[in-house]
């Protein structure tokens, strides 16, 4: 028995397809869904949410959103996502580099927390490429 896993963010949909087990960052904690779970709606935060069918492994970073189980399905309305596969590193970093210059050179309190926002973003995408990596080698 699989569950029906769906992604979206304001963008695309970044993940379509059943799965047998999702790890999801919420703000209670992380939690997992496994097939038959209880009906449930929650925030989700800034983390690595995991996704398991069969033998693989898949990890996507995502910034925040909406969490919705119901019967054999998972809806996640995000913020952003990114598979850790599709994450450019270099892009990451730059973004990273860029976000603490704009924090430094802050001319608003909006502009500050703007460039927080990216800075944290870009932090999420370099841990979870890392990690990712990891697994590969």
């Amino acid at each position: 028995m699989s569950l029906l896993l769906e992604i979206i963010t304001p963008e695309k949909i970044v993940y379509k397809d059943e799965v047998d087990e999702v790890i999801i960052p919420t703000v209670n904690g992380e939690i997992a869904v496994l097939p038959h779970h209880v009906n449930l709606l929650s925030q989700i935060i800034p983390g690595e949410l995991i996704i398991k069918k069969g033998e693989k492994t898949e990890s996507i970073a995502i910034t925040g959103g909406f969490l919705d189980v119901n019967k054999n399905g998972v809806s996640i309305l995000a913020d952003y996502a990114i598979k850790a596969g599709e994450i450019e590193v270099a892009k990451a970093k730059e973004a990273q580099e860029r976000a603490e210059r704009l924090m430094r050179e802050k001319s608003t309190e909006k502009d500050f927390r703007i460039a927080e926002a990216e800075l944290r973003k870009a932090i999420l995408e370099l841990r979870v490429a890392t990690k990712h990596k990891r697994r590969l080698v």
